[in-house]
């Protein structure tokens, strides 16, 4: 939808952009308020029309939200999300599977992945993972789309990318954070990795961007979040097959410790969960005591597994 014709549902939905953003990714709310402005100055028609509606770089360190924004954003403006794994265009040769072979060479006439894609969905979310890592011919493309709102390919085809949301996230400057000391210490907050941008991204490319928008490290009360987040997902499944769950707190406390790494951010939570509480849990529902669904207390032992209380034995205990 052009900005110039903004539906009412359209509408609505850039009013509750910001909070909806909020329910889905947790300790990152001057990120998303940034970014929701942003969109909003673009879908309102103010910024420039021959541009997207954004170009945004996100900053910070792994797993702490950056991509799970993005995805977000798509889902709540209802658009496509298209993502592209930088670290596969390091070479030369691999930015003309984005925009297309020259003429002469092999599958020229194929047009590119990328100019292909937002020609097929030009309402988007693009997504450029890791840009730090693309070949630089990569950024020179760049420029041309921040600048005119269109990517030419190799055959002379046109891409409109004007109502796509741009994203590019990088982890620059954030390998200081792996000397941070055990636990939960951060010593790093939100914007300290901007002197490594500025180094890392050229004049030209920064001044194109609609917004620098740094992800903060998660706090102790962040993980503790994701963490719910991740056992009412289960706790839902679980209701569907009739089973009652409930997580003790040293579940809890135990997951968001094991769960969370300064290098990967919140990422091994979810792969935690699956090796300890589903596979525990998966037996129980398929061949034990939860075959015909019931009441189950999650709990952890000391050696890391997961202990299943159920219902009869708590019963007994008191």
């Amino acid at each position: 939808i052009p900005p110039r014709s903004v539906s009412v549902s359209d509408r609505d939905r850039l009013r509750s952009l910001e909070d909806d953003l909020k329910l889905s990714v947790f300790g990152q709310d001057e990120a998303i308020h940034t970014l929701a402005s942003a969109v909003r100055v673009g879908r309102a028609g103010l910024g420039r029309e021959e541009k997207p509606v954004g170009s945004f770089l996100f900053a910070g360190p792994t797993g702490v939200g950056k991509t799970e924004v993005a995805k977000q954003l798509a889902h709540v403006l209802g658009v496509e999300f298209i993502r592209f794994d930088m670290s596969e265009y390091m070479e030369k040769h691999t930015v003309s599977r984005l925009i297309g072979a020259p003429p002469g060479y092999v599958g020229f006439d194929q047009g590119g992945m990328l100019t292909e894609a937002i020609t097929r969905t030009p309402h988007a979310v693009l997504l450029l993972d890791e840009i730090e890592k693309a070949h630089p011919d990569l950024f020179n493309v760049l420029l041309q789309v921040m600048d005119h709102g269109t990517l030419t390919d190799n055959n002379g085809r046109k891409a409109d990318f004007r109502n796509v949301v741009i994203i590019m996230t990088t982890n620059a400057g954030a390998e200081s954070l792996s000397k941070t000391g055990i636990g939960f210490t951060e010593t790093k907050a939100a914007g300290d990795e901007m002197a490594e941008i500025k180094r890392l991204f050229s004049p030209e490319f920064r001044n194109r961007l609609d917004a620098t928008i740094s992800f903060a490290p998660l706090s102790e009360a962040v993980i503790l979040r994701v963490v719910d987040k991740f056992l009412m997902q289960l706790e839902e499944q679980l209701h569907a097959k009739k089973v009652e769950a409930q997580f003790t707190e040293a579940l809890r406390t135990w997951l968001a410790k094991e769960g969370y790494d300064p290098l990967m951010g919140a990422r091994p939570m979810a792969r935690l969960i699956q090796e300890t509480i589903r596979k525990a849990l998966a037996d129980e529902l398929l061949f034990g005591r939860l075959a015909n669904g019931g009441h189950v207390t999650v709990d952890v032992d000391e050696a890391g597994k997961a202990k299943l209380v159920f219902e009869e034995e708590a019963a007994a205990v008191v």
